[in-house]
C-alpha cells in the first residue's frame, strides 16, 4: 500500500502511532475495541500500554481506512473479517475486525515479519494519541521477533506449567491479561512472579478453533510439556475475554497402590465383564482412578484396552502381552457414541470411557457390559445411589424399568470419591464411597429402591463396601484430615457425626 493511501485524510498515521509503540517494545500484537482499554502483547505476555478505553467514534477515527463503511458493513454481516495493514517501516499487520452484539467492535493487530530498518523514523504519535500514552513499562523481557511465535508460546507454557508443578498444583486457571492462579491442595494461589497471559497465544490455539470459542463454544485440548508432563486444557469465552482451566497430569498413570484408597480395588480389573463407574465432581480424581485401574489391568492381564477420551490424558503403557488402543473424541472419532459402536467390533477386553454423558452413550455402555466387555467409565455424581438414579433418569420413562434390569445385571461397582487436603503435610487424600453390587444390592436397583443403598453400604464392609461418611470419619479419627473439611463434603452430616462419636 502506498504512502498516499496510508495517510488518506491523515487518519492512517494515527493507528501507526500505536503500532510503532508495539514495534519499539518488542511486542507483536495490539488489541483495541470500543469501550475497552487497548492491550499490547509480546507473544502472549501482556505489556503495559496506558491508554483509556475509546468510544466507537474515536476508534473509527483511529482506524481510518482500515475500517471503511463497506468493510464495517461486511463485518456486521459476517461477524468478523480479516484484512492486511501495511504500516510502512513497521512492517505488515494482520488485522481481525470483529463485531460485538452490543454494536461495538474489536480490532486485533498481529505483527508479521519485521522489515529491515529504513532511514526515516517511525511516525510520531498524533496529539490525541500522545496525550493518552504513558511511557511504556517493561513487564517481561523483550522477545526477539526472529523467533517463531509457536516456539515462544511453547517455551512460555512450559515455564508456567513448570512453576505450577513445582508448587504441586493440580490445576492452573488462566484468563486474558490476568496473572495465572494455581490450585494447590484444593486452595487457590496467585502465581505472583508470572506475567499476565494471553490464553489463545499461550496454548497455541489454531485460528479456526479460536473462532469457535469466540462464538461461544468451548474447546478441550491436551498438550505434552517437555520436562514436565501432559496438561489438559478447557478453553472458553468469558465477559472479559478468553479463559482456560488447565489440569496438570503426571507423565504416566499412577499405580493403584499410590492412590491410598481406604478399601482394596485391585480385584475390579479381574472382572470378565460388567460396568464399573467412578463418580465425583470435577477435580475429584476420577480420571486418575480410572487411569490407575487401566494401567494395573495392562500390567496383570493379557488384554486389548480401548479408551475413548476427551482429550487423552494419562500415558498408559502396554506390556508384551497387552495392547492399548487410544481414541480422542473429536480427533480420532466423532463422539463417544460412535466410538462405542466402533469398539464393539474391535475385540476389546476392557473399554475405558472418559465420561457417560448422554442416553445413547449410556445405552451402548450397558450393552457392551452385558455382551462380554468390562466397561470402566466416569460420571458426575456425588454418591453411588445418585449415580444409579442418574443413569435411569437419563432414559425415556418407558425404558426406565428395562434400564434398571440392565443395571442390576451388569453393574459391578460404583466408586464415588472426593479429595481432601491433608491435615498435616502436603497433598490430598481420597475419601471414597464404594458400592459392590451383590445380589441384595442388585435387587434394590431392579426394584427402584435406591434409597436403601446407604443401608447396604453400612453393612457391606466384608464385601469391600464403605460409605463415604464412614471413610471420612476414619480419616478424621486417624488425624489425616480435619473434621471441618470432612463435614464440607459429607452427603449425610448426621451419619458422619454418628461415626465420629463412636
Amino acid at each position: 500500500m502506498c504512502a498516499a493511501s496510508r495517510t488518506l485524510n491523515g487518519r492512517m498515521a494515527r493507528i501507526d502511532s500505536l503500532l510503532s509503540i508495539v514495534a519499539q517494545q518488542g511486542a507483536n500484537e495490539l488489541r483495541v475495541g470500543t469501550d475497552r482499554e487497548p492491550k499490547m502483547l509480546a507473544y502472549g505476555a501482556a505489556k503495559r500500554l496506558a491508554i483509556p478505553a475509546m468510544s466507537s467514534d474515536t476508534l473509527r477515527e483511529l482506524l481510518g481506512e482500515i475500517l471503511t463503511p463497506e468493510r464495517e458493513a461486511t463485518m456486521r454481516a459476517r461477524g468478523r473479517i480479516d484484512v492486511t495493514h501495511d504500516a510502512g517501516a513497521l512492517g505488515s499487520f494482520q488485522v481481525s475486525l470483529a463485531a460485538r452484539d452490543n454494536g461495538g467492535f474489536d480490532a486485533v493487530f498481529l505483527r508479521g515479519a519485521r522489515r529491515e530498518p529504513v532511514a526515516h523514523a517511525a511516525p510520531a504519535p498524533g496529539p490525541a494519541v500522545a496525550a493518552m500514552v504513558a511511557p511504556p513499562i517493561h513487564e517481561a523481557p523483550v522477545i526477539p521477533t526472529t523467533s517463531a511465535p509457536a516456539e515462544i508460546a511453547a517455551v512460555a507454557l512450559a515455564d508456567l506449567v513448570g512453576r505450577a508443578a513445582a508448587l504441586r498444583a493440580s490445576d492452573l486457571h488462566l484468563a486474558d491479561s490476568e496473572p495465572p492462579i494455581a490450585r494447590i491442595d484444593g486452595r487457590l494461589q496467585r502465581i505472583e512472579s508470572a506475567v499476565h497471559v494471553d490464553v489463545v497465544s499461550l496454548l497455541s490455539v489454531e485460528p479456526a478453533d479460536r473462532d469457535r470459542v469466540a462464538r461461544g463454544e468451548s474447546l478441550d485440548i491436551a498438550r505434552e510439556i517437555e520436562g514436565v508432563g501432559r496438561v489438559r486444557a478447557h478453553l472458553f469465552r468469558t465477559a472479559d475475554g478468553f479463559a482456560a482451566a488447565v489440569r496438570l497430569l503426571p507423565r504416566a498413570a499412577p499405580s493403584l497402590a499410590s492412590l491410598l484408597m481406604p478399601v482394596p480395588l485391585g480385584d475390579l480389573i479381574d472382572l470378565p465383564n460388567g460396568l464399573v463407574l467412578v463418580c465425583g465432581a470435577t477435580g475429584s480424581g476420577k480420571s486418575t482412578t480410572l487411569a490407575a485401574l487401566a494401567q494395573e489391568a495392562l500390567r496383570k492381564r493379557s488384554i486389548v484396552l480401548t479408551t475413548l477420551e476427551d482429550p487423552i490424558e494419562y500415558a498408559l503403557t502396554a506390556t508384551e502381552t497387552s495392547i492399548v488402543r487410544r481414541r480422542q473424541i473429536g480427533r480420532d472419532v466423532r463422539d463417544f457414541t460412535s466410538g462405542l459402536r466402533d469398539a464393539l467390533r474391535e475385540d476389546p477386553d476392557i473399554l475405558l470411557v472418559g465420561e457417560l454423558r448422554d442416553p445413547q452413550t449410556i445405552a451402548l455402555a450397558l450393552t457392551a457390559a452385558e455382551t462380554g466387555q468390562l466397561v470402566m467409565a466416569s460420571m458426575h455424581s456425588r454418591s453411588a445411589g445418585s449415580a444409579v438414579e442418574r443413569i435411569v433418569d437419563a432414559m425415556p420413562e418407558g425404558r426406565q424399568a428395562h434400564v434398571r434390569a440392565q443395571l442390576a445385571e451388569s453393574l459391578r461397582a460404583v466408586i464415588a470419591q472426593q479429595l481432601l487436603p491433608r491435615m498435616r503435610g502436603t497433598g490430598r487424600l481420597p475419601a471414597v464411597e464404594v458400592l459392590r453390587v451383590t445380589h441384595a444390592v442388585a435387587a434394590l436397583i431392579r426394584d427402584g429402591k435406591t434409597a436403601q443403598i446407604p443401608t447396604a453400604l453400612q453393612s457391606g464392609r466384608r464385601e469391600g463396601m464403605i460409605a463415604l461418611e464412614r471413610c471420612l470419619a476414619d480419616r478424621v479419627l486417624a488425624g489425616e484430615v480435619s473434621a471441618e473439611d470432612a463435614r464440607a463434603v459429607a452427603n449425610d452430616p448426621a451419619s458422619l457425626a454418628m461415626y465420629l462419636a463412636k
